[in-house]
């Protein structure tokens, strides 16, 4: 998922109701400022909505974190019905790594948009951890049904490896604002992909 600051938004997006706005603001200042320090006053002026106005959509900032935790599970729905038109279950695991590769300047900055904000919201115990644990587990659950079509008996366990190298390389990208480190990754997951498609591919994990 890509976020535009105000100035760059397109009409369509900037003609869009209040609540959209103020729901895909969140998103954005969650993503670049983290769930702490961001305010019902900072999204606000992202969505170029007054803060008064907020309250009649939202009536705490924990009902906007969950209305962008939504926004990222309709992204992934979305995401996912493109890879679905391709062919072949190899093809749509490697455009998802591909997706992810070209979100690698982003995730330099702030990191994975789902994987920060999940390890947040894990240090609460308000339910806000196990909804966008629902998002998280909504991608292992299409990339385990992917290996499985590839006749893969331990498609679980793939799908797992896949996420988590994912996710291990978004920290690190970010850790070190080195996006050509996601671009490798990609890369090497990539051949990954096609080994385990061969009668002699490696049955393991993807390191």
């Amino acid at each position: 998922m890509t976020d535009l600051k105000k100035s760059d938004r397109p009409p369509a997006i900037a003609k869009r109701g209040k609540r959209e706005r103020l729901t895909a603001a969140a998103v954005r200042m969650l993503h670049e400022q983290g769930v702490e320090k961001t305010t019902l006053a900072d999204i606000a002026q992202a969505a170029d909505v007054p803060v008064g106005n907020v309250y009649y959509y939202f009536k705490t900032k924990d009902d906007l974190v969950e209305a962008a935790i939504g926004a990222h599970a309709q992204g992934l729905q979305a995401m996912i019905a493109s890879l679905d038109e391709l062919p072949a279950p190899q093809d749509r695991l490697k455009s998802l790594i591909g997706g992810w590769v070209r979100q690698r300047d982003l995730a330099a900055r702030y990191g994975c948009p789902t994987g920060t904000l999940a390890s947040e919201l894990d240090k609460r115990a308000d339910g806000l951890d196990r909804t966008v644990a629902e998002v998280m587990q909504g991608l292992i659950d299409w990339a385990e049904r992917q290996f499985r079509s590839m006749g893969r008996s331990d498609s679980r366990d793939l799908a797992v490896a896949l996420i988590a190298a994912y996710q291990g390389i978004s920290l690190l990208t970010n850790t070190f604002r080195d996006p050509e480190l996601m671009t490798r990754e990609g890369d090497r997951l990539a051949r990954w992909i096609d080994s385990l498609g061969r009668p002699s591919g490696d049955p393991g994990g993807p390191g």
